[in-house]
């Protein structure tokens, strides 16, 4: 199992997401690249929520992989090209996680590879070994 770490001598954090998880040595990991809000026919949702969902669902079907799912992520970096899209892709973030949080960083970046792209996410997964 899988322990969140958010100590009492610091702030406890912004939103549903721990300061750290603490992964056993005998799990099995999985590194996910950056994925986009494309859906399999190519298309692209022209907001934030929709394609952070997309995303979120890329990201499920790669664990499934792995016979892995969501409960899994210890770790989500994501990214958003403006401040706009922050609360758009915390709350589709906050629907798909449940305690213990993953450890969660979110930024603002320039932009990405293609215009129409406004949040790539990436995750780390652990499972029992």
């Amino acid at each position: 199992m899988h322990k969140p770490l958010s100590p009492a001598n610091i702030h406890p954090p912004f939103a549903p997401y721990s300061h750290a998880m603490e992964v056993s040595s005998r799990s099995r990991i999985v590194f996910c690249s950056g994925q986009l809000g494309v859906a399999p026919d190519g298309s692209v949702p022209p907001d934030c929520a929709g394609q952070a969902r997309l995303c979120f669902d890329n990201i499920a079907a790669i664990l499934n992989e792995a016979a892995m799912g969501l409960k899994d992520v210890v770790r989500i970096n994501a990214y958003v090209t403006g401040r706009e899209h922050l609360q758009p892709y915390m709350q589709v973030r906050n629907e798909l996680f449940t305690e213990p949080f993953p450890a969660s960083t979110l930024m603002i970046v320039a932009g990405f590879a293609r215009p129409e792209f406004v949040v790539e996410i990436e995750v780390v997964a652990a499972s029992p070994g």
